[in-house]
């Protein structure tokens, strides 16, 4: 683990070598490694940096922002060969720091100061409205999603069915041999931690314990299909589908579950289908669940549902980052577990890990309605599953 360096840091480090140009904002969900790569990237690039975190409790004001700066402007002023970096972590806690980040850039490009900016946010979605509202123009963005099997295998040596079962956290790895204090860590340091920091610190949620119960739910059903009315009746919560609709958009844009839309190739149908849900990482589904992965891979039912879980997070994370767009479909009885778009590439896929039939029904009644330039069955007799997960979803679309 200490060897490995996930791809995103030789884009940092390349952009960093060059000089004052755009700010980095390093986006993706908690516990991903972040602070970590950021770190490990201005460390090795011999620049003085400075590195202040706004992951308190109780929010900071955009003076604090100020403050960093000016010392960083002193730290690493004009003195400094290739100038200096200033690292604000988890930059979206500050009430309008959009506004103060570009106020003090601007004022740096007039100045020709030459201080370089790396902006670290947990939300991916938050951290974007603000980018997208106040800084056009200003940034690049460097998008960290869930580790991959790919990843968790070259940093530990992982099999596709210990991924299946403990997901993508690098910081809970060296758990996994006790399973009780792995769920232990991953519900209260990484959900507890996320709902209770990016969520509810964040945004105005009227009914807390209902967007709780709602995460629970998306992680017992993951991959299933439910509509925001059937949701309700478990939820036991008086409310209604467009607070849950809002509530499944916040956890989405904390990096924890989504729900997907119905691919109709029409852009009103679509938005307003019921949602397949759909965990950006299993470990949020098992680590609430009670069982042993040996138990989990001794239900062939549970098993299946699982692995489709992990195809979906591939996807789902890949989608996240930008490189696709990420559907499921149903029609008449007939269904497709998932629908990729990029550009004008259309990815039909599959997911059976058992025995598949003969006949895939859904697959056929797709490529009919909709030609997609690719079909795929993943799984069973078709791709192996680690084979699927190891390679980037792009390869897939073709």
């Amino acid at each position: 683990m200490d060897d490995y360096q996930r791809p995103q840091s030789a884009v940092l480090a390349s952009r960093l070598a060059e000089g004052r140009r755009f700010m980095q904002v390093v986006a993706g969900p908690r516990q991903v490694g972040k602070t970590t790569l950021v770190q490990g990237v201005v460390e090795a690039s011999a620049l003085p940096y400075r590195f202040a975190s706004a992951d308190e409790p109780a929010l900071r004001g955009p003076e604090w922002i100020a403050q960093q700066w000016e010392a960083a402007r002193l730290e690493c002023g004009p003195a400094a060969q290739g100038g200096g970096v200033l690292v604000l972590d988890e930059v979206q806690k500050i009430p309008r720091w959009p506004e103060a980040v570009k106020r003090l850039w601007d004022e740096d490009t007039r100045k020709k100061v030459p201080l370089k900016v790396v902006l670290l946010g947990s939300a991916p979605l938050l951290i974007a409205r603000g980018l997208t509202e106040s800084l056009a123009g200003r940034f690049e963005l460097i998008h960290l999603p869930h580790w991959s099997f790919g990843e968790m295998q070259a940093a530990f040596g992982w099999d596709v069915d210990t991924y299946v079962f403990h997901g993508g956290y690098p910081g809970a790895a060296q758990l996994i041999g006790d399973t009780q204090r792995w769920a232990r860590y991953i519900q209260d340091s990484l959900v507890e931690t996320s709902i209770s920091r990016d969520v509810l610190l964040l945004s105005r949620v009227d009914k807390p314990a209902l967007l709780r119960r709602l995460f629970e739910l998306a992680c017992r059903y993951s991959g299933q299909v439910l509509s925001y009315t059937k949701m309700l009746g478990p939820l036991q919560e008086a409310g209604n589908t467009t607070t849950l609709a809002h509530y499944l958009e916040l956890l989405a844009a904390a990096g924890m579950v989504t729900g997907l839309h119905k691919y109709a190739g029409d852009a009103a149908r679509t938005r307003s289908s019921s949602p397949k849900l759909q965990v950006y990482n299993t470990a949020l589904i098992t680590a609430g669940s009670g069982f042993t992965q040996a138990e989990v891979r001794a239900q062939p039912e549970l098993w299946g549902r699982l692995v489709e879980s992990a195809v979906g997070a591939h996807l789902a994370n890949a989608a996240a980052a930008g490189d696709c767009e990420l559907f499921y479909w149903r029609d008449r009885g007939q269904e497709m577990d998932f629908v990729v778009r990029s550009g004008r590439r259309l990815l039909a896929l599959e997911v059976k890990s058992g025995r598949a039939p003969q006949v895939l029904p859904g697959m056929a009644a797709f490529s009919a309605a909709f030609k997609p330039q690719r079909t795929l069955l993943v799984g069973s007799d078709g791709v192996a599953v680690p084979d699927f997960l190891s390679r980037p979803v792009r390869h897939w679309v073709g």
